[in-house]
């Protein structure tokens, strides 16, 4: 038997995606192995830090050189502000430079923690929104705080699994459940992935997509784990969809037990 289905695609601010892995641009030792991880992950969008990105000098080497914008949907990212202000300011740069709308806003707290500024990423928020912007957000895995962020017009939710660049894994599999569950638009894990498992448990919790960076660029061979990255999204989100069996507090033998000789 055949089995023929429709595409398990996904949508944000209009744009249709196939791959649930979005891969980040930073930390790679060189510009072709980063092209070469985005290839062997499957993804379709790259994040790429506007601060730390060469726009302007044409001698030197560019990342558009070696991931192409015209196949690859870049999505600049606001990696490195500490106030709203720096992040509206340099996302209006991105804008300009290269006609992006659709962007990653992160507004950062405190060096130590890389944690979220979460009044100052909300009111940046509404800036970008009331400016036309298309603004994808870092955020606390906190549901009201992600409510708050949708009403002030996010087009895509994105709760940390555990601090920037620490590989720890999802660590309130709770609170990104509630998110998901109260997200009208997309929710994806951003930071915290160190391994193929932690990328599978944020798609079986129902998230529309996982991205990362420092788990595919530091580990020892980078092409090798952003295909295992790419097979961990896709398991994830296939357990998701098939809907996993019930959790029991004890044992339930796989062949009954009655009529046995």
């Amino acid at each position: 038997m055949t089995m023929t289905s429709t595409p398990d695609t996904w949508t944000v601010a209009g744009r249709t995606f196939t791959s649930r892995l979005i891969v980040g641009t930073g930390k790679y030792k060189s510009f072709e192995q980063n092209a070469a991880a985005v290839e062997a992950s499957g993804a379709e969008i790259v994040t790429v830090a506007v601060r730390r990105v060469n726009v302007s000098d044409p001698k030197a080497p560019m990342l558009t050189d070696f991931i192409d914008p015209k196949t690859i949907t870049y999505l600049p990212n606001t990696a490195g502000c500490f106030t709203g202000e720096e992040a509206v300011r340099t996302l209006r740069l991105a804008r300009e430079a290269g006609g992006w709308d659709l962007v990653k806003l992160e507004v950062l707290g405190e060096a130590r923690t890389l944690y979220p500024d979460m009044r100052e990423t909300l009111k940046a928020t509404e800036v970008l929104a009331k400016e036309g912007f298309l603004p994808m957000v870092y955020c606390a895995d906190d549901p009201i705080a992600a409510k708050q962020l949708e009403d002030a017009g996010a087009v895509a939710i994105m709760p940390l699994g555990a601090p920037i660049g620490s590989g720890l894994g999802i660590q309130n599999r709770v609170t990104i459940r509630l998110i998901v569950e109260g997200a009208k638009v997309p929710v994806l894990v951003d930071a915290g992935v160190g391994t193929a498992s932690d990328a599978a448990v944020g798609m079986e919790l129902g998230c529309d997509g996982i991205l990362m960076n420092t788990a595919i660029a530091e580990a020892k061979d980078p092409i090798r784990m952003a295909r295992a990255m790419k097979l961990a999204v896709e398991a994830g989100r296939e357990a998701y969809l098939a809907g996993r069996m019930a959790r029991r507090m004890y044992a339930d033998p796989s062949s009954p037990l009655a009529g046995l000789i």
